[in-house]
């Protein structure tokens, strides 16, 4: 039988706002106790400083008024004391926990109090209850009390009648607040809650302390989700080392974990939770306080105590666990099921601690790190009407050593589907139909992705890249071949698998017609290296190692990151560095430290002349079947800033290939046939209204200048387009180093122009 709860033990206490005349929220009014006639009153957030200033008692005098992130702190003296209990003996001298609950349930509160006492040293609990008030809020506390019966823990459970969360936001229990959930842009945000939102009352702390624990030995703010580590053999506990801190005050940094699955029909227990993310990147940061060595009228906040400075070599470790915070939620909903890992301390704390078996993630297969002698590598990519330039792509690829080429495509009509079946005949390619349906879930290139996975030619193949026809391997090392880059990557870091090309944004070079000639000497004009801007700029396709450390293939980089294999990724930028963990879950561009052109980069020509544009807008985005290839496109791929000539100082390598390719008559006369089917399509194009304007705007000298301006411009001026850039801008002399022009600022379009040497002919 369990035993009766001993009400000496246990307190419930209420926190009650009331409006004031002046329309300030009073949230509590504490009497010092220690030095009568001193009233310390709590006001809401949002309530102004005039409104507070009103309701003070006529009576008493202001000592102090204090603003805490928009709540405000009333220290008055000689004021008339609130008729409320005096509380601050039931923890006096207690090593107190104050946990702010919002969904955990009574369990999951007894199993947190009961560890805590048994291996940290904790003697008293104040738990603030933020469930809205009604019958909920009393079946917890009772529930809870008996839970406890028995425990010679002094717990305070604290139940505020208002709303302490962050206007406008869901739950803290509902995935779309977890700060390591996947998918957010794809949630629809929860309703809000004002009482389970992330908190938003920031005065809170400070009336908890000076109502119920200014007299606690030691208090460390601690979620019932939140669990401090074992301590190490003869480590005192984080109360006692608090108590004896300088500044009486020790920084906790927490960690958050996760479970792998919660087995069937089970409530989720600490113990399932053996997991973490080995690329977290951002911890919690939570305090313990002695309040009296620490002084009482340092400021408690969530984060951190006022004007405390704690010794960083003091600093505790605490777990949180996600899956109590936000129950009944898969892991998946909860983190990335890519990022989480097994850790061996935690699956020890498990059965050590706790005996308990938790789910444990499953174990894969070590990838074959040792560099094959001659490696194949596989290109696979997605066209559609591509057939003129289709031969140059290959001769150029076939040159520096790719081996085997995978080739999707759907509604062909300009002899591409022909060319390609031609040279599957000759051994060249393998060409496949894109199984891509119309209004189904996946895009052309997914579709032609998935389907790729099973394929003998990628599964056989060493390296594999996903890429496209408008986009040229630039090696830059030796003699330009891939053998030399897998040597220089096995150098640097002997089984290195994955290796950046960052794209370079090639323009079209003021060429406007079309011609049937090297595409890598014609179109020379490109971006400069370091561009963060449009947001393309810098994305990158990724060249690696088909040892199965990811699942399956993705139009950037592999994904499906089988996590337990993640310290096997050996993954290098252009220029030979490390990329940081961060980046191998879903990375797809680089970024200020990342980026790099010294051995590789991706030519890519995404425009060719305006003719071909024609034909490329006319017949649709492959990849990105609902997007327009229109003047917005142009805007945001056409640079024309600096020249690089890497890719055409290697002709003889193209050369030699081209002419052993074009010395077949069946492929000579392939491709001349679609070289003229695309000279007739720019024809019948430009032949209408529509076209013929579309191509005199894209050659004309306002695009002309800017696509030598585009390292100006901000993101939103690429997503908006070219009107949004004002002429004295587009026609200027020239524009001083450093000038920045964005819509988002909006000062910039009215002091543009003072910053500007005007044209020649103002």
């Amino acid at each position: 039988m369990p035993q009766n709860p001993d009400p000496a033990l246990f307190l419930r206490r209420s926190l009650r706002a009331q409006i004031c005349p002046s329309g300030a929220v009073l949230l509590d009014a504490i009497a010092d106790g220690a030095e009568p006639g001193r009233v310390r009153l709590i006001f809401a957030r949002g309530s102004s400083k005039e409104a507070v200033l009103s309701a003070l008692p006529r009576t008493g005098k202001l000592r102090e008024l204090r603003e805490i992130s928009g709540s405000w702190l009333a220290d008055l003296e000689g004021a008339p004391a609130p008729g409320l209990p005096d509380d601050r003996a039931f923890l006096a001298g207690c090593n107190v926990a104050l946990a702010l609950r919002v969904a955990e349930t009574p369990a999951m509160l007894r199993d947190w109090l009961s560890y805590h006492a048994t291996h940290h040293g904790l003697t008293g609990a104040l738990i603030v209850n933020r469930a809205p008030p009604g019958p909920e809020t009393g079946d917890f506390a009772r529930a809870l009390q008996a839970l406890m019966a028995g425990s010679p823990l002094r717990i305070l459970v604290v139940e505020p009648d208002f709303p302490t969360g962050k206007p406008g936001l869901g739950p803290e229990s509902h995935p779309f607040l977890a700060p390591d959930a996947p998918g957010k842009d794809r949630m629809t945000p929860p309703e809000p809650d004002p009482f389970r939102a992330p908190l938003g009352e920031m005065a809170l702390h400070e009336a908890l302390k000076w109502r119920f624990l200014r007299s606690a030995r030691a208090v460390a703010l601690l979620d019932p989700c939140d669990w401090l580590p074992p301590r190490a053999e003869g480590e005192a506990d984080l109360f006692s080392r608090t108590a004896a801190a300088p500044e009486g005050v020790i920084l906790l940094i927490g960690q958050r974990i996760y479970p792998w699955r919660i087995r069937p029909g089970a409530e989720p227990v600490f113990a399932d939770h053996i997991c973490r993310q080995f690329d977290a990147r951002h911890a919690v940061a939570r305090w313990a306080v002695a309040p009296e060595r620490a002084g009482l009228e340092k400021t408690w906040r969530v984060r951190r105590v006022s004007y405390a400075r704690p010794d960083r070599s003091l600093v505790a470790p605490f777990l949180r666990a996600m899956a109590l915070r936000i129950p009944d939620r898969s892991a998946g909903e909860l983190a990335p099921k890519t990022s989480l890992i097994e850790d061996p301390a935690l699956l020890a704390m498990a059965g050590d601690l706790f005996g308990h078996k938790p789910v444990r993630p499953p174990v894969s297969v070590a990838p074959a790190l040792t560099p094959p002698a001659e490696p194949r590598t596989a290109i696979v990519t997605t066209m559609k009407n591509e057939a003129p330039f289709i031969l140059e792509w290959l001769a150029w690829h076939r040159a520096i050593g790719v081996t085997d080429f995978l080739i999707y495509t759907n509604d062909c009509t300009d002899g591409t589907d022909t060319l390609l079946e031609m040279l599957q005949r000759k051994g060249l390619v393998q060409h496949r139909v894109n199984p891509w349906v119309p209004g189904g879930e996946l895009k052309p290139q997914h579709a032609a992705l998935q389907a790729a996975e099973t394929e003998p030619v990628i599964r056989q193949s060493d390296w594999a890249i996903c890429m496209d026809v408008d986009e040229f391997i630039n090696i830059k090392l030796g003699d330009g071949r891939l053998p030399t880059l897998f040597a220089a990557m096995e150098e640097a870091a002997p089984g290195a698998n994955m290796i950046s090309l960052t794209w370079r944004l090639f323009g079209n070079g003021d060429v406007a017609g079309f011609e049937d000639r090297f595409m890598i000497s014609q179109f020379t004009r490109c971006a400069p290296e370091l561009i963060r801007k449009p947001h393309q700029a810098w994305g990158f396709k990724t060249l690696f190692r088909t040892i199965d450390i990811f699942k399956k293939l993705g139009v950037h980089r592999p994904k499906g990151l089988r996590p337990d294999l993640w310290e096997s990724i050996i993954w290098l930028t252009g220029s030979g560095k490390r990329m940081p963990k961060e980046i191998y879950r879903n990375g797809w561009r680089s970024t200020n430290e990342t980026w790099g052109y010294d051995w590789v980069q991706l030519n890519h020509y995404a425009v060719r002349s305006a003719e071909s544009f024609l034909v490329k807008r006319d017949r649709g985005r492959v990849n990105h079947v609902d997007r327009d290839q229109g003047l917005h496109y142009w805007f945001r791929m056409n640079h024309n800033v600096v020249e690089d000539c890497s890719l055409r100082n290697r002709l003889p390598l193209l050369q030699a290939e081209w002419e052993r390719l074009m010395a077949d008559p069946e492929i000579r006369a392939a491709h001349e046939a679609a070289v003229a089917a695309h000279r007739a399509k720019i024809a019948e194009l430009r032949a209408t209204e529509k076209f013929e304007a579309f191509y005199q705007e894209l050659t004309g000298e306002r695009l002309r200048r800017l696509s030598r301006l585009t390292p100006h411009f901000g993101g939103a001026v690429f997503t908006a387009g070219p009107g949004v850039v004002p002429d004295h801008i587009a026609f200027a002399e020239s524009l001083p180093k450093g000038f920045h022009f964005t819509i988002d600022d909006e000062k910039a379009a009215e002091t543009a122009e003072d910053q500007i040497t005007p044209p020649l002919n103002a």
